[in-house]
């Protein structure tokens, strides 16, 4: 079935091809005629040829219905009688009405270069910690009860009951006493007793996780507490609530996730054709919807050795300073990377085209060049062979040389004028090849 469709793909073009010929193709050949026509010779001679708009290589030497779909012929007149031309010349105005735009065929990385990818800020996964908890029991109370707070390392964010610590805490009060007791009369075994009572009391505490300062805290109280105080080993922003008030919890649960925000990352997505110019180190500009006329700047920091083989993509990760915390994780990002011709210029690098530079027509592709040295402009139909897209351009293999200006915007118009002109086209031109594998 799909030989089928690629056999008669020249045929399924047709009627669209017509519809371009009759307006926009009629258009520039009536500009062509007004600009190419010399008053001298109005009144020389000319064979008239007569074509049909849907297939224009029927060709007559007089008016009557195209034998293939019974449309009357239309004329054609001027330089289009000679079917042997494959060039077309535009005025500058016929350019314009055609919406024609070229570019000049370079290899990859040829010339500095701007790139644009898109993207997400996200936290830095190195800022990103948990505050656990380093005892099991109930949770008594939070003291941060929403996401986006900013926290400051040591302060005291939950108080847990803990019956573990409070009979802990009770026995180091008791050997602390007992000690107390025997001031300076008791005997030496004795006092050593209660020291080393004091000791492993001290010693269960910090066992059970209780830092040092709070252990040295909680010698000096006179009744067992029943809470623990939480505190925050690190600073940041609470990004999420792990706990809730009243549920029990065991030794190590997390309470809260804290991120630096002072440091962000953005993970764009960069194609293939992309890869070659990104390398760490590197500079990137940003750009947000969220605030508009700013930029920012970042430092590529890892590209990604694997493409995903769904989305042909890889993530490039961009490290970013944001003191001023403006940038939030979550926003949608447009990077802008500059990539320097001295150091990424190679004979051996490949052609790019861009992709709406060819035109395909069952197995062949077709780009229109620009003639150099016109008075006008003027082109020419050129078959070429390309690769497997990358991104947005396809690698040139042959049929086009670096330097060549090529048709990106309104190639199809001039095909359709060509056509109606009797010249060849992607439709009459008899050559073969290969489009390009997907």
């Amino acid at each position: 079935m799909n030989d089928t469709i690629r056999k008669n793909a020249p045929w399924l073009l047709l009627p669209i091809v017509a519809i371009l010929a009759f307006g926009l193709g009629g258009r520039l050949l009536g500009e062509e005629r007004r600009a190419s026509r010399d008053p001298m010779d109005a009144d020389a001679p000319s064979e008239q040829i007569w074509t049909c708009s849907m297939h224009p290589q029927v060709r007559r030497s007089e008016p009557g219905r195209c034998p293939i779909c019974g449309m009357e012929l239309i004329p054609v007149e001027g330089d289009a009688a000679d079917p042997s031309s494959d060039r077309i010349t535009l005025t500058e105005r016929a350019k314009a009405l055609a919406r024609v735009r070229t570019t000049e065929v370079g290899r990859l990385g040829s010339g500095r270069t701007e790139r644009r990818l898109l993207g997400r800020v996200e936290y830095d996964e190195t800022s990103l910690r948990t505050v656990t908890a380093w005892i099991g029991g109930r949770i008594d109370r939070l003291f941060v009860s929403t996401t986006g707070e900013r926290v400051r390392r040591g302060q005291v964010i939950a108080t847990l009951y803990s019956p573990e610590v409070y009979n802990a805490h009770q026995d180091l009060i008791q050997a602390r006493q007992q000690l107390a007791r025997l001031g300076d009369g008791g005997t030496p075994s004795a006092r050593q007793a209660a020291e080393a009572a004091l000791d492993a009391a001290r010693d269960r505490l910090r066992l059970l996780g209780v830092p040092e300062g709070e252990v040295k805290a909680m010698e000096r109280a006179d009744k067992p507490s029943e809470r623990v105080r939480i505190r925050t080993p690190f600073g940041g922003t609470v990004i999420e609530r792990l706990a809730t008030q009243g549920s029990y919890v065991e030794t190590g649960s997390g309470l809260y996730r804290v991120a630096d925000l002072s440091t962000l990352w953005v993970q764009l997505d960069a194609y293939e054709s992309d890869l070659p110019v990104l390398r760490a180190g590197q500079e990137v500009r940003l750009r947000v919807d969220a605030l508009p006329g700013e930029s920012f700047q970042g430092r590529v920091a890892f590209v990604d050795p694997v493409v995903d083989p769904k989305t042909r993509t890889a993530r490039v990760r961009i490290v970013v300073r944001n003191q001023d915390r403006r940038l939030l994780p979550g926003m949608f990002v447009e990077a802008s990377v500059q990539s320097d011709a001295r150091s990424e210029s190679s004979e051996e690098a490949p052609l790019l085209i861009p992709v709406t530079a060819p035109l395909f027509t069952g197995r062949r592709s077709l780009v229109y060049v620009e003639v150099p040295n016109q008075d006008e402009p003027t082109y020419e139909p050129r078959f070429v062979t390309l690769g497997a897209r990358m991104g947005e351009h396809y690698p040139v293999l042959a049929g086009l040389e670096a330097g060549d200006r090529i048709v990106i915007e309104g190639a199809f118009a001039i095909d359709a004028d060509l056509q109606i002109r009797g010249g060849g086209s992607m439709m009459t031109l008899e050559h073969d090849h290969g489009e390009p594998s997907e």
